[in-house]
């Protein structure tokens, strides 16, 4: 299971980016409706409003930022002196610490605005302080910028980082450069190293696994190291000097006794000897490599010498390990990369020394005695001398031996399949299991669709019964029908008995059909709908002999309503010979009936303020004031109808505080 997988760090965008993504989502987010009408409040609020959503949205990104990155302190430290060699980790915990100050900076310059815009006067002021709280936000992000881009290379060089595991199997390969330690796990692993004839291939360490009784061991290949002081080592050799300084594995020291990387078995027994204290409580295998270009017998005295000094050294591991000091079987090894000759049984025994290894801590360390606790292994005495075989109950076996028959008896698909003709001859009927009441149904052709309807959807298994049940309801009804028809019959009652239940049924219709009507359009109907009086029952003359009943002259009622009930048509003067017309004097009436048919031009209609006869006022002054009030009533009511802050907004493709304005010639930068 890997713990640290750098891969999934979220990118880290650089200074710009991270401005233009904040006040973007601040203008797409909060409301952008204002007027200068509304409430000093609700101004307040507004401008508070995107202060405080520019001030999430940073702090959001920043701990995100600086969430996400590894603690050094707290990672395993293998990793955090990986990562101090790569980068630095001065540099690394510098950066983080700027981006955690910029995060406060701008919490509080949002806390100080928010403040301030509580005490906003108008909307030039609290436009002005929220452009302020905006403006020193995205300077303080300008000045982290070089910390972002920082980090931004941290994260791409992190997430090509090998995920490897501190705490599992693992296989260490370290020598010098080019003495065959890539091509070795290429072999074993499927891993793909690069492999090339020159020193320093491999620049950073990589990882391959491979399988060893059942177990997943992970090996791990790391740059080649040089015999030089520690100051002087580069990044590429201190990875591997970190590796083998902090994993728990078993280490291969790669030693190629043909010289033909370039370095002598002196050389490579120097460097050993210089980091053999790097191999402490690790189970360490000497592996003598390109056997193919000289086998160990062939090498000098002295280079022999060299090989059993290191072989020396590997055994004290084994005997830290409780291991017995005659046992040098798995120390010194030789094998071939080229030919693969002795390529598993490096791996083989690298991987049992580990196994072992871990077998005996764990065997030391206190969890085991809780478990033997636990366990208890109950061994039952011998009663005496003789002995009992198994016994298998004779009724048994005789079971086993029907069941056994029945199976040799029974034929499956395949047999009938054999016997019919086999594959594409035969077809196997999946209808001689179904489970029906009669199985001469089982082969019996279904419609799925018939008439436009799926058949299955009316089939019902108690159809029959149902149908019985059917059956004898309706001879129960057409029973009980009988003996009604029997009692109600026409025949026993008289002549006048059936001429009242005639007009009773007739009666009862009636009702019902007029309260079916009544109930159907009552609340359809208009309060006084247009042709109420269609029967004429409503007419002057009843109105008049009904205000005569009660002692009052019906004359001027019945006069108002004959006015009332007249059309608003136009009134003409009666037709005169021209002639006459001209030389005769016109009476007053005649005069307003003229008048009044003149059409009137619309610049001698009655202006809004002009007292009209009827409408309650005392005069236009009245009239006046009590139109401005009301106006001044329903403004607020306008007012609230329009598009508010708070109302959903489908806001046009195109925003417009990206595409307006004119700019400069060269000039891109919107902010």
């Amino acid at each position: 299971m890997v713990q640290y997988n750098f891969k999934n760090i979220t990118v880290v965008p650089n200074g710009k980016d991270f401005i233009d993504i904040i006040l973007s989502r601040t203008q797409r987010q909060t409301p952008t409706v204002v007027h200068k009408g509304y409430a000093i409040s609700r101004l307040r609020q507004f401008y508070m409003r995107k202060v405080k959503y520019t001030q999430t949205n940073y702090y959001d990104k920043l701990s995100t930022i600086i969430d996400e990155f590894p603690r050094l302190d707290d990672i395993h430290p293998f990793y955090g002196d990986l990562l101090h060699v790569l980068y630095n980790k001065d540099h690394y915990k510098l950066a983080l610490g700027q981006i955690n100050t910029a995060r406060n900076l701008i919490s509080k310059i949002a806390k100080d605005y928010v403040r301030l815009l509580k005490y906003g006067d108008s909307l030039y002021r609290c436009k002005c302080l929220k452009v302020a709280a905006l403006g020193r936000m995205c300077t303080v992000i300008k000045r982290v910028a070089p910390s972002l881009a920082y980090l931004e290379q941290i994260r791409q060089h992190m997430a090509r980082l090998p995920s490897i595991d501190p705490n599992t199997r693992t296989i260490l390969i370290c020598g010098y450069p080019n003495v065959g330690k890539s091509s070795f796990i290429n072999k074993i692993t499927r891993a793909d190293v690069d492999v090339q004839p020159y020193a320093f291939t491999t620049k950073s360490l990589f990882v391959g696994h491979t399988d060893y009784k059942y177990l997943r061991y992970q090996v791990i290949d790391t740059p080649g190291i040089l015999d030089r002081p520690f100051e002087d080592r580069n990044i590429i050799e201190m990875c591997s000097i970190t590796a083998l300084a902090h994993l728990r594995a078993a280490v291969l020291f790669f030693l190629d006794i043909s010289g033909s990387c370039g370095y002598t078995i002196a050389q490579q027994a120097a460097l050993f000897h210089s980091i053999k204290s790097l191999f402490m409580n690790k189970p360490l295998t000497i592996v003598c490599n390109k056997t193919d270009l000289q086998p160990l017998e062939g090498i000098s005295e002295e280079d022999m010498k060299l090989v059993m000094e290191m072989k020396a050294e590997a055994m004290k591991t084994v005997i830290g390990q409780g291991g017995e000091p005659t046992d040098d079987q798995g120390v010194l090894l030789t094998m071939s990369t080229l030919t693969e000759d002795g390529v598993i049984a490096v791996k083989n025994a690298a991987c049992e020394r580990l196994l072992d290894q871990r077998v005996e801590i764990k065997m030391k360390s206190k969890k085991i005695n809780d478990c033997l606790n636990r366990f208890h292994v109950a061994i039952p005495k011998p009663r005496d001398q003789k002995e009992r075989p198994p016994c298998i109950p004779q009724a048994v076996l005789e079971a086993k031996a029907k069941q056994a028959a029945e199976k040799e008896k029974r034929k499956t698909e395949k047999d009938l399949e054999n016997e019919n003709g086999g594959a594409g001859v035969y077809s196997a009927s999946l209808k001689k299991n179904y489970i029906l009441a009669n199985d001469e149904w089982k082969e019996d052709v279904l419609p799925e669709i018939l008439d436009g309807h799926n058949v299955y959807d009316f089939i019902d298994p108690d159809i029959l019964q149902r149908l019985e049940e059917l059956e004898q309801e309706e001879g129960l009804r057409q029973a009980e029908e009988v003996d009604d028809d029997f009692e109600m019959d026409g025949k026993e009652l008289t002549p006048e008995e059936q001429q009242a239940l005639a007009e009773i049924r007739k009666k009862k219709s009636l009702l019902i059909q007029q309260h079916r009507i009544k109930k159907s359009t009552a609340e359809s109907r208009p309060i006084v709908p247009r042709k109420f009086d269609k029967d004429k029952q409503f007419t002057t003359r009843r109105m008049g002999r009904q205000l005569s009943a009660l002692g009052l002259d019906p004359s001027k009622a019945i006069d108002r309503a004959r006015s009332r009930s007249r059309g608003r048509k136009r009134e003409r003067s009666p037709d005169n010979d021209g002639g006459d017309a001209m030389d005769m004097d016109v009476d007053t009436p005649n005069k307003r009936l003229r008048m009044r048919s003149r059409s009137r031009s619309r610049s001698v209609s009655r202006p809004p303020g002009e007292l009209v006869p009827g409408e309650g006022f005392k005069d236009s002054a009245q009239k006046v004031k009590a139109q401005k009030l009301a106006k001044k009533s329903s403004k607020k009511r306008n007012k609230d109808a329009r598009r508010g802050e708070a109302d959903r907004v489908i806001p046009t493709l195109k925003p417009k505080h990206l595409f307006s304005g004119k700019r400069s010639s060269g000039k891109t930068d919107r902010r």
